[in-house]
């Protein structure tokens, strides 16, 4: 087992820097793990300096989400945007929510939940994916994807890897881009996402252990939701 880090410092504060915000531990600037200094707006910093104060005597990295993703946006997307890019649009090429269960009720269930928002997908940003019954992979339009990859590549850096943390955890670049447009929520994307799983805890029912696991994904999306 990994040593805890304790907390070195005492107070986080949000000053100015080359026209932007950043954060500091005490006198010293936050960086990323590779120590590239990190410019943000206001209320990146904001949240970016809340999650720092909140630590206790121990840093504890998994109570960071915010942190976590501004790390990445900083220090990786900017080096990688068109490699996430194109990992947005192969998602969407199998988005979740084109493939729906052979069991009425759950394919009920989904096409009553999931089609409005393909509808609003269609309608606002051209994007229109197939759907089908099972497992059996199916092709999208090329053309759609296609609106996959310019919505994408319109997002800055944080933006962008916000878009894609949502999309690995919904299984849905449809989802994401619904909550990065505001459609939706972020919790009600995970909602979503999670149709075939809360069918089934609500037929079988659900152990402490998985409870616990689903109420971290939902604490951990709602504060990255905080980054829009």
């Amino acid at each position: 087992m990994s040593k805890k880090a304790k907390r070195f410092y005492k107070d986080v504060t949000v000053t100015d820097i080359n026209g932007g915000k950043t954060v500091l531990l005490d006198s010293r600037q936050l960086k990323t793990p590779g120590r590239e200094p990190m410019i943000l707006s206001q209320k990146h910093a904001g949240l970016l300096a809340a999650e720092w104060q909140a630590q206790g005597e121990y840093i504890l990295p998994e109570t960071m989400p915010v942190t976590r993703l501004l790390n990445v946006a900083t220090e990786r997307t900017p080096k990688n945007r068109d490699a996430i890019i194109a990992e947005a649009v192969k998602y969407a090429g199998t988005d979740l929510l084109s493939y729906r269960s052979e069991d009425r009720p759950l394919f009920d269930r989904q096409t009553a939940q999931w089609d409005p928002i393909l509808d609003w997908a269609a309608t606002t940003h051209k994007t229109k994916l197939k759907t089908t019954v099972g497992i059996m992979a199916i092709e999208q339009d090329a053309d759609s994807l296609k609106t996959v990859e310019k919505f994408a590549g319109r997002l800055d850096n944080i933006n962008l890897t916000l878009m894609m943390h949502f999309t690995a955890v919904f299984g849905s670049a449809v989802l994401a881009m619904a909550v990065m447009d505001r459609h939706v929520s972020a919790a009600q994307a995970l909602d979503l996402s999670r149709l075939d799983e809360i069918f089934q805890i609500e037929r079988w029912g659900q152990d402490d252990e998985a409870k616990e696991r689903t109420d971290a994904m939902y604490t951990e999306t709602r504060a990255l939701a905080q980054l829009l």
